[in-house]
């Protein structure tokens, strides 16, 4: 991975904050299409090395995304239908999340990493990178942000080889502590996603079952392709 000189310093406060067995945060999720938020979820994240992540939606609806290391599962409760897909051949919006599941290496996901010019920080303490990530641009989501829910582990990660220039992704990171505040992917066609960050917690105590998905009674199970929701 390329770094900038005036990066590094701030790359490794990053790599070295989220260098743990588990993590927790609650976030808020906005996906927008030319500047126009269309959809707003929020929640709380866990992540636990290696390689797997819960996202479990509480607004506006109870949603459930769950990666056990081979497996992605989403849950909707109100459908009554789980889908699953190998990890492994999975790709979509939550890549940049790989290093929070894995070995926080901003190198996993980004081919080189510069200061943002696009991009303003939110906050005079913070400061913005510039990630040109790894691999081929993935499907883009739909108006719900629901499309190719997928693994992001250190394998899918490591598999990504060249870098994409329809797709960026911008950290917002607090300067002199290397918490991450904010995450956003820009995709060509004026798609954004966005991921807001509060109240981390490291090395939470955290069930095994919780990145475990046990489909309830009655719950109908697709393979394939995670759904895409219609508009």
């Amino acid at each position: 991975m390329s770094v900038a000189p005036d990066t590094k310093a701030i790359v490794s406060l990053l790599e070295a904050r989220y260098r743990a067995r588990t993590l927790q945060a609650t976030f808020l999720e906005t996906y927008s299409e030319n500047g126009r938020i269309v959809r707003s979820e929020s929640g709380t994240a866990y992540f636990r090395r290696p390689g797997r992540m819960r996202w479990q939606y509480e607004f506006p609806e109870k949603n459930l995304f769950v990666v056990d290391g081979k497996t992605a599962w989403f849950y909707v409760p109100a459908d009554h239908t789980a889908t699953r897909v190998p990890a492994k051949h999975s790709a979509d919006w939550r890549t940049p999340f790989a290093l929070l599941a894995g070995e926080a290496k901003l190198s996993r996901v980004c081919a080189r990493v510069s200061l943002a010019k696009s991009v303003r920080s939110e906050s005079d303490s913070d400061v913005v990178l510039d990630c040109a990530p790894r691999g081929v641009t993935p499907e883009p989501a739909d108006a719900h942000g629901h499309t190719n829910h997928a693994a992001n582990t250190d394998n899918a990660a490591e598999q990504r080889q060249t870098s994409s220039e329809s797709e960026m992704i911008f950290f917002e990171i607090v300067r002199d502590t290397g918490q991450l505040v904010r995450v956003v992917i820009r995709q060509s066609g004026g798609l954004e996603m966005e991921f807001r960050f509060q109240n981390w917690r490291i090395d939470p105590r955290l069930p095994d079952s919780f990145f475990r998905f046990e489909p309830p009674s009655g719950v109908a199970i697709v393979d394939g392709e995670l759904p895409e929701l219609p508009r």
